[in-house]
C-alpha cells in the first residue's frame, strides 16, 4: 500500500512537473522571440532599434510582465537541475533529449551575466541600458563579449527549437504546418544576428570618435569602476549558485542510486526472457533505458504520445491505475485492456511487458490507434485485382508511356475503392488488394455491399479507360478481380517507414485465389456465394445472370460456390 501510495504521488509530480515544464518554456520562447524581432532592427539602424525597444521595454518591464517573466525563468532553470537529477540513466537518453539537456544547462553561465549587466545593472550601478550601451559593452569594452552573446542567443534558440518540435510533432497537422516553422525557426536568428552585427558595428564607429564616447557614457551614466565590481560581484555569485546546483543535482543522483540499491525493488520482464531489476517509482520505460534496451518514446516519456506503449502480460496487479492524463492518451487511441504507457506505469511489485512498437517508431505511428497495433480478428470483404496480360502490353512501350498508363488505372481504380468507402490496403506490381469493413465495429454485410460496389466502378472505370486510350492500345485493357468475405486478422503490420494498416489470413488468401479463377475462366470478376449472401443478396438476387459454379479453391478441402462476372460494369447498382 504504501509503495502504491508514493508511486501515486510522482505520477502526480510528473505531470505537474511537465506542465509548468510546458508553461514556463513558452513563456521563455515568447520573450526571445520579441528580444529576436527588436535585434533585426538593426539592419535598418540603430535608433530603429533603440525605438523598437521602448516598446519591448514597455512590456516586459512592466511589473505584472516581468514577474512573469522571471518567475519562468527561475522555474525552467530549478526543472532543468530537477531533470538532471532525476534521468535515469543520463547517458541512456535519446539523443535529442540529451541535447536539449546540454544546451538548457549552457545557457545560464552565459545568461546570468548579461542579466546582470542589462536589467540588474540599472538597480545596482545606475546606469540606462540603452541598446547604445549594451552593444558598446560587448562590441568594445568587453572582450568576447559579442561571441558569448551570439553563441547565447544560437544556444537558446536551439534549445527552444528542440523542444516545440518534440511537442507538436505528435499533433496530426504538425507536418503540413512543418515548412513554413522552418522558416520561421531559420529566418529569425538569422535576422537578429545580422541586426546585432550591424548595430555592433554602428557602435564601433560612434565609439572611435572620443568626443561622442564620453558624452554618450555621462548621459547614460556609465558604471564606474566601483559599479562594475558590483555588477561582476552579483554575476560571479549567480555563476557559482547555479554550478553549485548542478553539483547538488549529480551528488543527488549518485545517493538516490545507492539508496534505491538497498530498497525493494521491482523486476521488469521482456518477450525474450531478459529482465531489468529497478526502484520502486521507476517507469517501465526507464527501466528499459537502465537495460540498454531501445524503446519508442517519441515525447521523450513525458505522456503525450503513445509510442511507448506496452501489454501487461503478468503482473498487472502490480500497476497502480493510469491517471487522468495516461487516460486520456489511452482513449484516444482507443487501446485495449492491459495496455499502458511504459512512461507512466511506475511497477511496486514483478511485470512481464510486452512493448507494442518498434524502437524507431515516428510520430506518426503514435496517431493510429491501439487496437490496431495490437491487432484484432474481424469480418472483412478483400477485393483483389490485376491487369491481365499486362507484361506483354508494356513490352513494346517506352518506360514513361508505362508508368502512365499504370497510373491512370490505378487513380481509376483508387477513385472507385475509396469512393465505395473501400481502404486500399497495397499496390503490387499491376495489381491491388483493398479492404471494406477493417475499422473497428464495422459491419461486415455493409463491407460486402461496399466490395460489390467498388467492384462495379471498376469496371466501369476500366471501359472510360480503353475508350479514352484507344488510339495508343492494340487491344484493350483486361481485368481479373477476385471476392471474399471472411475472418482475418487485422492490424498494424510491417517495418519502420513501412508499416501499415493490413489484413492476413484464410480469407484474404482466398480472394487472392479467386482472382486466379476469374483469369483462368476468363471473366472480370470471381465472387464467392458467401459475400453475395452476406450483401443481403438472398438466392443471389440481382446476380442470376452470372452462372454459379462450385470452384475448387487451392488449399481448401471442399468446392466453394463462386459467382462468375464476365463484366463487372453488369452488376447490379
Amino acid at each position: 500500500m504504501a509503495a502504491a501510495e508514493a508511486t501515486k504521488k510522482a505520477i502526480d509530480s510528473a505531470a505537474l512537473i511537465r506542465q509548468a515544464r510546458l508553461a514556463s518554456g513558452l513563456v521563455l520562447v515568447f520573450f526571445v522571440t520579441t528580444h529576436f524581432l527588436n535585434h533585426s532592427l538593426g539592419l535598418i539602424s540603430l535608433e530603429a532599434m533603440e525605438q523598437g525597444r521602448l516598446y519591448f521595454m514597455a512590456f516586459w518591464r512592466a511589473k505584472t510582465a516581468m514577474y512573469v517573466l522571471y518567475g519562468a525563468l527561475l522555474t525552467h532553470l530549478c526543472l532543468g537541475l530537477w531533470s538532471l537529477y532525476k534521468r535515469r540513466p543520463i547517458l541512456r537518453v535519446p539523443p535529442w533529449e540529451l541535447a536539449q539537456l546540454s544546451l538548457g544547462l549552457a545557457i545560464p553561465p552565459i545568461l546570468v551575466g548579461h542579466i546582470f549587466d542589462t536589467h540588474f545593472g540599472f538597480t545596482l550601478a545606475g546606469v540606462d541600458d540603452t541598446y547604445a550601451y549594451v552593444l558598446l559593452l560587448l562590441w568594445v569594452e568587453r572582450p568576447y563579449g559579442a561571441v558569448l552573446q551570439i553563441a547565447l542567443l544560437l544556444t537558446a534558440w536551439l534549445h527552444a527549437c528542440i523542444g516545440l518540435h518534440y511537442w507538436l510533432r505528435i499533433r496530426p497537422w504538425y507536418h503540413r504546418a512543418v515548412p513554413a516553422l522552418y522558416t520561421i525557426a531559420l529566418l529569425l536568428p538569422v535576422l537578429a544576428l545580422l541586426g546585432f552585427v550591424q548595430g555592433g558595428l554602428q557602435v564601433i564607429a560612434l565609439a572611435e570618435t572620443p568626443m561622442w564616447l564620453e558624452s554618450y557614457k555621462q548621459t547614460i551614466d556609465y558604471p564606474d569602476a566601483a559599479g562594475w565590481a558590483r555588477i561582476q560581484g552579483a554575476a560571479d555569485t549567480g555563476q557559482q549558485l547555479f554550478l553549485g546546483g548542478i553539483a547538488l543535482a549529480l551528488l543527488g543522483r549518485g545517493a538516490r542510486r545507492l539508496a534505491g540499491l538497498r530498497r525493494k525493488g521491482a523486476t521488469v520482464r521482456y518477450p525474450d526472457g531478459s529482465a531489468c531489476r529497478v526502484a520502486i517509482g521507476t517507469s517501465i520505460l526507464e527501466a528499459s533505458r537502465i537495460a540498454g534496451r531501445p524503446h519508442a518514446s517519441v515525447c521523450g516519456g513525458r505522456g503525450r504520445c503513445s509510442t511507448c506503449r506496452v501489454r501487461i502480460d503478468a503482473g498487472a496487479e502490480y500497476l497502480p491505475p493510469p491517471e487522468a492524463e495516461e487516460t486520456r492518451v489511452l482513449r484516444r487511441i482507443a487501446a485495449p485492456p492491459k495496455v499502458r504507457l511504459a512512461c507512466q506505469a511506475r511497477p511496486t511489485g514483478d511485470v512481464q511487458v510486452t512493448p507494442l512498437l518498434p524502437a524507431a517508431a515516428s510520430a506518426r505511428d503514435a496517431l493510429r490507434a491501439g487496437r490496431e497495433s495490437g491487432g484484432r480478428e474481424q469480418q472483412v470483404a478483400i477485393l483483389f485485382a490485376d491487369l491481365r496480360g499486362y507484361t506483354k502490353l508494356s513490352e513494346d512501350r517506352l518506360p514513361f508511356d508505362t508508368v502512365f498508363l499504370l497510373n491512370r488505372y490505378f487513380a481509376e481504380t483508387g477513385q472507385a475503392i475509396t469512393g465505395a468507402g473501400g481502404r486500399i490496403d497495397k499496390f503490387i506490381g499491376d495489381g491491388v488488394m483493398a479492404l471494406f469493413g477493417a475499422e473497428e465495429n464495422a459491419d461486415p454485410a455493409q463491407a460486402c455491399r461496399q466490395a460489390l460496389t467498388a467492384a462495379r466502378a471498376i469496371g466501369e472505370g476500366l471501359d472510360r479507360l480503353n475508350q479514352t486510350l484507344a488510339h495508343e492500345l492494340k487491344e484493350p485493357l483486361r481485368l481479373a478481380m477476385g471476392l471474399h468475405v471472411g475472418p482475418a486478422i487485422v492490424g498494424v503490420m510491417g517495418y519502420g517507414t513501412a508499416m501499415a494498416l493490413t489484413a492476413i489470413g484464410d480469407a484474404v488468401n482466398t480472394a487472392s485465389r479467386l482472382e486466379s479463377v476469374a483469369k483462368d475462366r476468363d471473366a472480370q470478376l470471381a465472387v464467392s456465394e458467401a459475400l453475395v449472401r452476406l450483401a443481403g443478396m438472398r438466392g443471389g438476387a440481382g446476380l442470376e445472370a452470372h452462372p454459379l459454379e462450385e470452384v475448387a479453391i487451392r488449399g481448401k478441402r471442399e468446392p466453394m460456390p463462386v459467382r462468375l462476372v464476365a463484366r463487372a460494369a453488369d452488376l447490379p447498382g
